[in-house]
């Protein structure tokens, strides 16, 4: 068998492409296919566009693709596995020196039942782009994958690749005890951990190297940027767009903007970057760190929470957290997990998580989970590692790590928001989340979940960094914005929730197929009433507070001149309605509110 067979590869004037097998098609089926043509697709990291008219065996490959792997596997398997990436470097990274000796890595990359191409992707890119003294091997654990391309296929391409190892699990051990396995077994003094679907850019490495050679108890993590799912453009991030880690109180990762405090203290923009949290599918960290801080917790399942459980031990126990922009990895954001089962995966990793690093907060967790901890093992080892280790308290963590963080206590409310009228049905986020499809009513169920809300003291009802927003009198989650169009006033006598931009009240409707929450004019009726669960009006805001008085004031005002005309016969109905709002505005601005309008936007504040 001649070599580039055996590793599955076609080489064409220096790309190396997959055999027509894995869905590779001749030129001219190429061009009846990819709307704007290169030769090959996805050259320089431009994306790959497919013909809407796709033959039916097409359309059932790239349907099979997205099924089995949750990305354009078609689209993937068009593209050079070695294909070409500009140097998404700034200037300023591209001029720095790093030290002649920096410490070498091994390279550990995790997978179940990834796509072939993308897999092999990764490997060339690290492989082309990583100066071969500084790469010692690239160590491949299969985490008892059961696609065939995975099997004798893999072993053969392994075997005609230097410095590629492959490793395998006889059953299913998950991504933290995966990454574990080489670890022992490692000589290099650096361990960089990749995702199964990424991409290295130019000079990735050195960067990560020389922070980890400077501070040995720094663990660090590229700037991850996006290769699309479906088209597998590579995106890279914008210097002005730079985002670090966070977390949420329901213990995910998030991307959170740079406070402005920190973008002012920094004198290069591309500096590395103090992070809370890092993602965890790319890092680099010193072998000797992060065996002596006990590397991940054997007790978490399959996937989830592994990265807060590094980012937070790292930090408490005497570590320090950096994203290096000048350090440009790509990587496939899936918005579906492989996994099964994820919920009862994921809730025990995270019970263990916070018995063992949160202390105290932990009851904000738990309270996302309506208090139902269930079952998560025997922690026993970690909390003895904990002591060991001489580590901060969580506090310490959020006083000095992050301490942007909002603390649950400081909410107007968290928890259910459930309609009078159905006392069974409560506020529910759509699913998969993020998704920004209307907010919708369920039965209630008690478990926190969809249906956790927290009520901020400006005035936004949010899940996350999300935040209940309006669209055509219905309700839909967006991002977190501060725009007038997310303000939302409970008057918790009256249990109605007014929205800010419209003067419109939260309504139940009866649909079709159930009941919806809609905006309609306020009338007080049964319809328009809603229990907010632990509503603490003192920690709104002192300007909201006193913005929601003087609407309250003016609305009694308001309906006792109605009752009145009602009174001498007039018939009106109790209620503000749209042609009011010009008469209750100019009211308002009388009173001492200042009401703007931006775009279509209404900002209403007292002055």
């Amino acid at each position: 068998m001649r070599q580039d067979q055996l590793r599955s590869l076609r080489v064409l004037q220096g790309w190396e492409l997959l055999p027509y097998t894995h869905g590779n098609l001749t030129n001219a089926e190429r061009l009846k296919i990819v709307k704007y043509y290169d030769d090959p697709p996805g050259v320089d990291g431009r994306p790959v566009l497919l013909q809407s008219n796709l033959r039916y065996d097409i359309k059932q490959k790239v349907r099979i693709g997205w099924k089995l792997y949750h990305f354009n596997s078609f689209v993937s398997d068009l593209i050079p596995v070695n294909r070409s990436l500009p140097d998404w470097r700034d200037t300023w990274c591209r001029n720095q020196n790093y030290s002649s000796d920096l410490p070498s890595a091994t390279v550990i990359i995790c997978f179940y039942n990834e796509a072939w191409s993308a897999l092999i992707r990764t490997i060339t890119s690290v492989l082309n782009r990583t100066p071969p003294h500084l790469l010692d091997n690239i160590i491949l654990v299969d985490d008892a994958s059961t696609f065939n391309h995975l099997h004798k296929q893999l072993d053969d391409y392994v075997n005609s690749t230097s410095k590629v190892i492959l490793k395998r699990s006889s059953h299913r051990i998950g991504i933290a005890r995966a990454r574990m396995l080489p670890v022992q077994e490692v000589q290099s003094p650096v361990l960089v951990y990749l995702d199964s679907h990424c991409e290295c850019s130019e000079g990735w490495l050195e960067p990560l190297l020389q922070r980890i050679k400077e501070n040995p108890s720094t663990v660090v993590s590229p700037s991850v940027d996006n290769i699309h799912d479906n088209t597998f453009q590579y995106i890279p991030q914008e210097v002005n767009n730079l985002q670090m880690g966070g977390f949420t109180w329901d213990l995910k990762f998030a991307w959170i903007g740079i406070p402005q405090t920190i973008l002012e203290s920094r004198e290069e923009p591309l500096a590395p970057i103090t992070t809370a949290t890092i993602s965890g599918g790319l890092l680099a960290v010193s072998k000797d760190f992060f065996v002596k801080q006990g590397m991940y917790d054997t007790g978490m399942n399959i996937w989830g929470a592994e990265n807060l459980e590094l980012s937070f031990k790292t930090w408490m126990c005497g570590g320090s957290m950096e994203i290096v922009p000048c350090s440009h990895v790509g990587h496939v954001f899936k918005m579906k997990s492989p996994y099964k089962d994820d919920d009862k995966i994921l809730k025990k990793n995270f019970v263990r998580l916070a018995k063992v690093w949160l202390d105290d907060y932990a009851k904000y967790f738990y309270e996302r989970i309506g208090n139902d901890i269930g079952e998560y093992g025997n922690i026993t080892e970690r909390i003895k590692l904990r002591k060991k280790l001489n580590c901060h308290s969580f506090q310490w963590y959020l006083e000095n790590v992050t301490p942007h963080q909002v603390i649950p206590d400081t909410y107007v409310a968290s928890g259910p928001i459930s309609s009078i009228l159905k006392e069974d049905l409560c506020l529910d986020a759509p699913v998969p989340f993020p998704k920004f499809d209307a907010i919708d009513l369920y039965p209630c169920h008690g478990k926190g979940g969809n249906q956790y809300w927290s009520y901020t003291s400006i005035g936004e009802l949010r899940r996350d960094d999300l935040c209940i927003d309006y669209l055509y009198d219905s309700m839909t989650l967006f991002f977190c914005n501060h725009a007038a169009s997310q303000l939302w006033l409970y008057f918790e006598q009256d249990q109605i929730i007014v929205h800010n931009l419209t003067l419109k009240c939260l309504n139940i409707a009866q649909h079709y197929d159930g009941y919806k929450p809609l905006l309609t004019r306020c009338n007080r009726t049964t319809a328009q009433k809603w229990k907010i669960t632990n509503f603490r009006i003192e920690n709104f805001t002192p300007e909201l507070q006193a913005t929601m008085n003087l609407y309250k004031n003016l609305y009694e005002q308001h309906n006792n001149k109605l009752k009145k005309n009602r009174t001498l016969g007039h018939g009106m109905n109790l209620t503000i309605t749209t042609s009011k709002i010009n008469t209750l505005s100019f009211d308002m601005k009388r009173e001492g509110f200042d009401n703007t309008m931006v775009g279509s936007k209404r900002i209403v504040h007292a002055q």
